[in-house]
């Protein structure tokens, strides 16, 4: 399954009068050399959530810094997508993979904190995700690191939904009965 399609499926409305949060990860400039000089363009990659669970990311390009962040920003809302949260870690390890890049998300204990790069960081904050533990293998590239941590978040399931799909039921603690 692809990331485009797996990442469809999951979108989210941005929830109605909810405080997102807003951060640009990375702002690149690239110049097009024509007859007069060269023409610079900028591109901004936002992070967008509301710190309950809803997070999206989005790249925005312009001639200005300001535009390109602003269009970044109404993508990541359009590309909102629902984390599946345990208190303030995530139900279980898991690996996202996009392209050359790998992101390994592990649950982090109560007072761990979110121990990430800066990519990894703006998506964990953004979602309320307290305490979290990260790793990224192989390409750095933030646009790469946001897919594949986006592509992780995405693989995320609830003992609840497990447990609904294979149509067994679960008790107070949590685990199958037996």
């Amino acid at each position: 399954m692809s990331f485009k399609s797996s990442f469809t499926s999951r979108r989210v409305q941005c929830p109605q009068g909810a405080e997102m949060k807003e951060s640009v990860v990375f702002i690149n400039r690239t110049a097009k050399v024509v007859k007069g000089g060269r023409r610079f363009g900028f591109t901004a990659l936002v992070v967008t959530g509301d710190g309950a669970g809803h997070v999206g990311f989005g790249l925005g390009k312009s001639g200005e810094v300001p535009l390109a962040i602003t269009k970044g920003g109404e993508q990541a809302k359009k590309a909102m997508i629902k984390v599946p949260l345990q208190g303030t870690t995530i139900p279980h390890d898991v690996i996202g993979k996009f392209g050359p890049t790998k992101v390994v998300l592990l649950p982090g204990k109560p007072g761990t904190g979110v121990i990430a790069g800066a990519a990894v960081r703006a998506i964990a904050e953004a979602a309320g995700i307290k305490d979290i533990r990260t790793k990224v293998i192989g390409s750095n590239n933030p646009n790469n690191v946001l897919a594949a941590a986006m592509e992780g978040l995405l693989r995320l399931r609830t003992p609840e939904t497990i447990a609904k799909g294979r149509g067994v039921p679960l008790n107070e603690v949590g685990y199958q009965s037996a």
